[in-house]
């Protein structure tokens, strides 16, 4: 365009062609040189396009403004409009179309010449175009022009003629435009709203105007500085953008009495704004002596009349290239691209890459967002890594019911796939304080059964000073080893390390019988030994290697111990000495490292880490004295916390430190279902009060509602109350009268004041058939059901429409005064519903509320009204 920066357009049609206007009009063909060279004479756009000049119209002087024609038909027709108010209809290239050959060249007239500002032609009806000129006090600003119009004047002033001195041929003219607004008023930006052809919203010298061509003495307008570049959101045709100097306002037409959004003044004037038309809700601005595009992503759907709340806006820049740039086109189809063009005419083709935007599902499915695109990261068929992550171990125990079983406590290490020895020990430890602490509750209510769940360390420090050590014959040899002798406390710590079972025996073969049966050969032999009694360990030996699944080598063991003796410099404690830690089961190795010790130390067995941690305790209340053994706990103890090693429950028990135990293994392994049920367990109040222990319990109480395990946190919730009374919910939903504003659900469940029976209330005396018609505080009936037009409160069984099964409930057993659908339901927004039954009778099969002339769609409000519990979906 003469004197000013270029401009360029996409052709709306023809998705490889662009023209860029200056003082000529250039078309140019893009191509991809993905897989070809770049040909002579190409402008390289980008690494993949370059452009082909096509062909160059130099016949159309003086141009202001540049509008590209929007019916295939013909596929080049452009309207310039010109420093003198005239747009004339020009082409690139040869089109043999006779039909509209005649429109090349035609030119329209206004009455007095002045600056053509804007064209826009008609989405609707594409022979209508729109011209913007500048202020004349005796003419219109706004001419909307039919280019099939074949009015032509008799006589023409030779002054609206001419377009140069030396022009002689006179054109095709059209003076008589089809409509004229805006009298007496200059017009900046013009723009057709596409949800009617005959409304146009014009940017005046003072303000934004609304017109529509069935009456045009009457316009719709709103005063306002921002009248330059309007532009309609192609996605939302009520939403309209425009600018003044460098502020940017966003109208929302249904409400045009101010902006419902200005974005951020730019220090500069804008020179452009676009939305985006593959793209919702994206605009694009320029200003003056940039190489930045800012971008705003509008990410809000479109607000109702009258809500005051701002749209969200994401903000962003890019920079298409190093050079100012003077205009930019958003391609037509292409998502996100544009091409860009400098001062000097270079150009480059640019495509603005959304966000990617990951998240998770709650079953640990992985999704990433790019654009209109949603990818999903499929995991490879031989990958096991989901099946290790907690998360995935978590749900799957959680369909199971794993912490759940209160009675046989043992059993939830099963439940939980009996793969982790953690566990397993946990629950067992668990199971073991349960068992003795009911026991000792039983013998002497309130007086040890709480030291049982405080842990053995707990248990240890009672009795120091207690014990005291003796000789102690070895079963079936002839020799004496040191050994402590066994307290209350000390049979307790066996107790619940699982050696021997409850009541004064000390008798460890229930326990090694079901080692045996377990096939755990090497450890039943080892706890025989450390209970002196080498001949049972060697026969248990003798047994494994004999089994299906057996070792032969623990004949070879076998062997080795029966060749025990105690004396200091024998060849056998040498060589058992040096030879024991070749053998690969630690509790083998643990067997000799007793035998060739020296009384009193015990390292070899006590800090052997592979095995397990019961056995080790176990081994040191029978051998250590003391004091030893409370140093011994107290390491082991520490060990066990900073580890976050499950074992260690047995030492802390549910105290303080054995929060600070579960805290380290919720850091190592994120499972908090574990830690939640394992806390509820015995725990006493103040440690359930724990800040970490209720963090536990809320996350673990929010995964399985992103599961949508609702009946599982339900579940949950139940078992949480029994085992914490304190964390019993208070009723936070009541029905209450609109009239008295009472509580309906708990004035019917207490005792009626005076002695009067609930009968006066419209409450029948039979508990099957229960019902509340009117307010018990005073008296006013209920609102009606919507469906059934009963009175709230009526039983669903005694409306029409009841089924039977409803009346054969017997609401005194579960305490309850209705089941489920005769409950009280209603819609949030419009305030109509009835009983849960028939209302979700009615939405399987209407979207509307049932209530006469009401269109709200009550159940498409609620987000979780469609969704299915995932427990009824197959893992």
């Amino acid at each position: 365009m003469s004197g000013t920066k270029p401009d360029i357009l996409w052709a709306p049609h023809q998705v490889d062609r662009f023209v860029v206007c200056d003082s000529e009009l250039s078309l140019y063909h893009v191509e991809s040189t993905v897989n070809s060279e770049l040909k002579a004479g190409s402008l390289r756009l980008s690494e993949d396009s370059a452009a082909t000049l096509l062909s160059i119209n130099s016949d159309t002087p003086y141009m202001k403004c540049v509008a590209w024609y929007l019916n295939y038909d013909p596929e080049c027709l452009l309207a310039v409009g010109q420093a003198n108010g005239r747009v004339v209809l020009t082409s690139l290239g040869q089109d043999h179309n006779s039909k509209f050959k005649d429109l090349i060249g035609k030119e329209f007239v206004p009455k007095h010449a002045r600056q053509c500002n804007t064209l826009a032609w008609n989405p609707l009806d594409s022979n209508w175009l729109a011209a913007g000129l500048d202020k004349h006090r005796a003419d219109f600003s706004v001419l909307i022009w039919d280019i099939c119009s074949k009015y032509t004047p008799d006589i023409v002033p030779m002054e609206k003629v001419r377009l140069s001195a030396g022009e002689t041929e006179t054109t095709l003219l059209v003076t008589k435009p089809l409509y004229e607004l805006g009298q007496n008023d200059a017009c900046l930006s013009l723009c057709w709203l596409p949800r009617d052809q005959k409304l146009l919203l014009a940017g005046m010298h003072r303000n934004l105007a609304i017109f529509d061509l069935r009456n045009t003495s009457q316009k719709m307008f709103v005063n306002t500085k921002a009248v330059q570049g309007v532009t309609v959101d192609p996605y939302f045709h009520d939403r309209v953008a425009s600018f003044y100097e460098g502020q940017v306002a966003i109208w929302d037409l249904r409400k045009f009495e101010k902006p419902v959004l200005t974005l951020t003044e730019q220090p500069k004037p804008l020179t452009k704004v676009a939305w985006c038309p593959t793209r919702t809700g994206l605009l694009a601005t320029l200003t003056r002596d940039s190489n930045i595009i800012r971008l705003y992503d509008m990410q809000h759907t479109p607000t109702p009349i009258g809500d005051e709340t701002e749209p969200t806006i994401i903000e962003r820049s890019v920079q298409p290239c190093d050079n100012y740039i003077a205009s930019f086109a958003w391609h037509p189809t292409s998502q996100n691209r544009m091409i860009v063009v400098t001062p000097n005419r270079t150009m480059s083709d640019f495509t603005v890459f959304e966000r990617i935007s990951l998240a998770w599902s709650p079953i640990t499915s992985l999704m990433w967002a790019c654009g209109r695109h949603l990818y999903e990261c499929a995991e490879e068929e031989n990958d096991n890594s989901l099946e290790k992550d907690i998360a995935t171990k978590m749900r799957l125990r959680a369909l199971s019911r794993y912490g759940l079983d209160t009675e046989q406590v043992w059993r939830n290490h099963i439940l939980a796939g009996n793969e982790d020895l953690q566990l397993k020990s946990l629950w067992y430890t668990l199971h073991f304080m349960k068992q003795y602490t009911e026991d000792m509750d039983q013998k002497s209510p309130g007086n040890k059964g709480s030291l049982v769940y405080a842990g053995i360390k707990s248990i240890v420090k009672s009795s120091l000073g207690m014990v005291e050590s003796s000789r102690h014959n070895w079963s079936g040899l002839d020799k004496q080893t040191d050994m402590q002798n066994l307290n209350e406390e000390r049979i307790l710590a066996l107790q619940l390390c699982g050696w021997i079972k409850k009541g004064t025996d000390v008798d460890v073969g229930p326990f090694l019988n079901s080692l045996v049966q377990e096939g755990e050969w090497e450890r039943a032999a080892a706890v025989a030994l450390f209970n002196l009694d080498i001949r049972r360990a060697i026969q248990i030996l003798n047994e494994g290697a004999s089994s299906e699944k057996g070792d032969l080598n623990l004949n070879v063991v076998a062997m080795a111990l029966s060749g025990y003796t105690d004396e200091k410099n024998s060849l056998w404690r040498e060589m058992c000495s040096t030879l024991r830690l070749q053998l690969n089961n630690p509790y083998l190795c643990v067997m000799f490292a007793f035998l060739t010790s020296e009384a009193g130390s015990y390292d070899g067995v006590l800090y052997e880490n592979k095995v397990a941690v019961r056995d080790r305790v176990a081994f040191a209340c029978k051998f250590l004295s003391d004091s030893q053994l409370n140093r011994y706990i107290e390491k082991l103890t520490n060990e066990m916390k900073e580890a976050g090693n499950l074992e260690g429950i047995l030492l802390t028990g549910l105290t303080k430190d054995g929060v600070d135990l579960m805290e380290s293994y919720v850091d190592r392994t994120g499972d908090v279902q574990t830690a939640s049920y394992c806390m509820l367990q015995g725990s006493p109040l103040d440690v359930l009060k724990d800040e970490r222990v209720q963090y536990w319990i809320e996350n673990y109480r929010n995964l399985l509602d992103a599961w949508r395990f609702w009946h599982k946190r339900a579940e949950f919730d139940i078992h949480r109350s029994k085992l914490d009374p304190s964390s019993k919910p208070l009723a936070q939903v009541f029905v209450s009268c609109n009239f008295c504003g009472k509580s309906i659900s708990y004035s019917c469940s207490t005792v009626p004041h005076q002695g009067r029976g609930f009968s006066q209330y419209g409450v029948s005396g039979s508990p099957t058939k229960s019902k509340v018609t009117s307010c018990p505080g005073c008296r006013k009936p209920l609102p009606r059901c919507a469906l059934c037009l009963i009175n709230m409160g009526t039983p669903v069984s005694s409306c029409p429409g009841g089924s039977k099964s409803d009346e054969k409930v017997d609401l005194s057993k579960d305490k309850k005064l209705a089941q489920f659908n005769n409950w009280f339901t209603w819609c949030h927004n419009c305030r109509h519903g009835g009983h849960a039954g028939h209302m979700l009778s009615w939405f399987r099969d209407h979207a509307e509320c049932p209530v006469s002339a009401c269109t709200c769609k009550c159940m498409q409000l609620d987000t979780t009204g469609n969704l299915v519990p995932a427990e009824t979906v197959q893992p």
